[in-house]
């Protein structure tokens, strides 16, 4: 049967999904509906997000007034700031614990977590996930790892300290500092729990997309925020493993008394008897995972922006094909680059010409999509809604981080700006504001779809503007920072001459940071309040083609209530030529869009391109389409 032809009734397995009255406890905890799981990967995603924050503008205050004291903060943190002041070891545990929870709570589980659960099934027409089961599993596990986290700020010794990276001997000997105690071994216990969740999470979104696509949804007509989870998936799957062999290793060195990562250590004017091991071990395991994280945070980030981009720009996205192999080629490439962040341990330099080299390479993928997105934007009939200004920034940021990143994938250049305020801006930048701008754009652009109701888009303006403007005065002025040689992690800017200068600058910077938590007020109070208030969304409130918009606003589980919608061509038909609307859903047969079909819709398909040749024959006024 011809593509053209108006779609046939299809078989799909589905049984009377009208089943027993949820209970509360079925329903909004151990739920197994994917939309469910969702939002509960969100909230999290935001709680967690916030006490990061906070977290944040505990450290900045201390950078920007070393020498003053506070007394809410020993009313807040008791021991750890006796006197007002943030005691060094408690603030390198702050530092530690800031960044684990936004690299792997909020911008891996809370950005995956939350958009794969949601659109997968609902993008590729599925009733749910290949295993829901599964599925629930990974956001307790996910949970579970969080609230193991978040305990070891109630111990005796303090959160684990040693940076988000945790490099041995701090790491490996328990008796370093205080945060190399228990702290240390809850943060190891939460990241196994925390991989945990991401492979199964990750197993049933491959298995998903592979087995479970409707009828006529071929990998070429999946949208791009589909490929984008589908790839990140499998970067987590083959990486994340290789962190819990490097925990294993390491709770062995802790426990045990291995020497895996440790040789030659004097503690305490004491030789211990360790010797063979070696930290860089370490940290070639843990970059191996890490460098493929960087991705894994900011591919789900694109793949949404794509979207969003593409929606209110009112047009086609500009090289749909381009834009899957650059995503194809950052998976693969970012598995042979995580030696650049190790320029500086004595690799050999043929080595680190390898990887340097390799480095420079990934960004050509990088600024393909780069590209696309400003040939999507060029001449489009561009509406300005919140989601849209969220995806923008996002490649603003992503652009301007990423320009940094070519002086630190330089092993020359590196070695002088390694571990300094350099590094600290770059990946804030094309890394953590980025993805969480697309974070934000995904939350503004599929709320309606999650929650029904409609958020308020003056408060989302002012939520972006002020985020947008805080982010850039926080991070931007670090590279100067770190260009003069700034190290990064120091408690205090007070103890070298040549950092004294630096000291009004951080002033500066940490009131822009409280300016972009206030900011986060204005969301949270959108995203709650218009849980209850906001306007009723109606279907489609974007007039967007995709299928998670055919199903009901109102939640089944299983979707669809009748059969699942066949697709007949991509997702991205916006403003074509000879079509009455600007906009023609996956779901519109051919045949009911003569006017406006092109030669390259049919895919090769013969008999459907002689049906469309015999109407333009018997219309011949409609035939030029511009």
């Amino acid at each position: 049967m011809s593509t053209i032809a108006l779609h046939d009734e299809h078989n799909h397995d589905h049984a009377d999904h009208g089943h027993h009255k949820e209970t509360l406890i079925s329903k909004y905890i151990f739920s197994m509906d994917h939309k469910m799981i969702a939002k509960q990967f969100l909230v999290t995603g935001i709680i967690m997000a916030v006490i990061a924050m906070i977290l944040s503008i505990l450290f900045r205050i201390q950078l920007a007034w070393p020498d003053k004291d506070f007394p809410f903060l020993e009313t807040f943190l008791g021991k750890w700031a006796e006197g007002g002041r943030i005691k060094p070891d408690f603030y390198l545990a702050l530092v530690t614990i800031h960044g684990t929870i936004m690299v792997f709570f909020v911008l891996t589980a809370g950005l995956s977590g939350t958009f794969s659960n949601l659109l997968i099934p609902l993008q590729i027409g599925a009733r749910d996930m290949a295993s829901p089961f599964l599925n629930m599993l990974s956001y307790w596990f996910f949970f579970l790892a969080c609230v193991v986290m978040m305990s070891s700020f109630f111990i005796q010794t303090g959160p684990a300290s040693g940076g988000w990276t945790v490099y041995p001997p701090l790491s490996a000997l328990p008796k370093a500092m205080p945060g190399s105690g228990l702290g240390m071994t809850l943060w190891l216990v939460s990241m196994v729990l925390f991989v945990a969740s991401s492979l199964m999470g990750g197993i049933n979104y491959v298995s998903t997309i592979l087995n479970m696509r409707t009828k006529g949804m071929d990998l070429w007509k999946m949208p791009l925020t589909i490929w984008a989870f589908f790839l990140t998936a499998i970067l987590g799957i083959l990486s994340f493993p290789v962190l819990v062999a490097g925990v294993v290793l390491l709770i062995f060195d802790r426990s045990v008394g291995t020497s895996f990562y440790l040789s030659d250590i004097v503690l305490g004017g004491n030789i211990l008897p360790n010797e063979g091991g070696s930290p860089i071990l370490w940290q070639h395991l843990f970059w191996f995972l890490g460098h493929p994280e960087v991705y894994i945070v900011i591919m789900p980030a694109l793949g949404i922006s794509s979207e969003v981009i593409s929606v209110n720009s009112r047009k086609p996205i500009f090289g749909y094909h381009a834009m899957v192999y650059s995503l194809i080629g950052i998976t693969v490439l970012s598995f042979i680059v995580w030696g650049h962040h190790m320029f500086v341990t004595g690799m050999n330099p043929l080595l680190g010409g390898v990887f340097m080299i390799t480095t420079l390479i990934i960004a050509v993928p990088s600024a393909v999509k780069t590209f696309n997105y400003l040939a999507t934007l060029w001449r489009g009939n561009i509406r300005f809604t919140p989601a849209m200004l969220f995806a923008i920034g996002l490649v603003s940021f992503f652009i301007s981080g990423g320009l940094t990143g070519i002086f630190l994938g330089n092993a020359s250049l590196d070695i002088n700006l390694h571990d300094t305020y350099f590094v600290v801006a770059h990946f804030h930048l094309v890394m953590g504001s980025a993805a969480i701008f697309g974070m934000l754009a995904g939350v503004y652009h599929w709320y309606p779809k999650m929650f029904g109701r409609m958020m308020n888009a003056k408060l989302g303006y002012l939520h972006f503007w002020l985020t947008f403007i805080a982010a850039y005065l926080v991070f931007f002025p670090l590279h100067f920072l770190g260009l003069d040689g700034v190290p990064r992690r120091y408690y205090a800017f007070t103890e070298f001459e040549f950092m004294k200068k630096w000291l009004t600058v951080n002033v500066f910077v940490t009131w822009a940071a409280i300016m972009a938590a206030l900011a986060q007020v204005a969301f949270l109070f959108n995203f709650f309040y218009s849980i209850y208030k906001g306007k009723k969304a109606p279907q489609n409130p974007w007039e967007s083609n995709t299928l998670e918009w055919t199903a009901p606003v109102e939640h089944i589980h299983g979707n669809w209530p009748g059969e699942i919608p066949t697709v007949h061509r991509w997702p991205y038909d916006y403003s074509k030529p000879g079509h009455d609307v600007d906009f023609i859903p996956q779901t519109v047969p051919f045949s009911q869009t003569m006017s406006s079909n092109l030669p390259h819709d049919f895919e090769g398909n013969a008999e459907a391109e002689k049906i469309q040749q015999e109407w333009e024959l018997a219309n011949p006024v409609q035939e030029n389409k511009g």
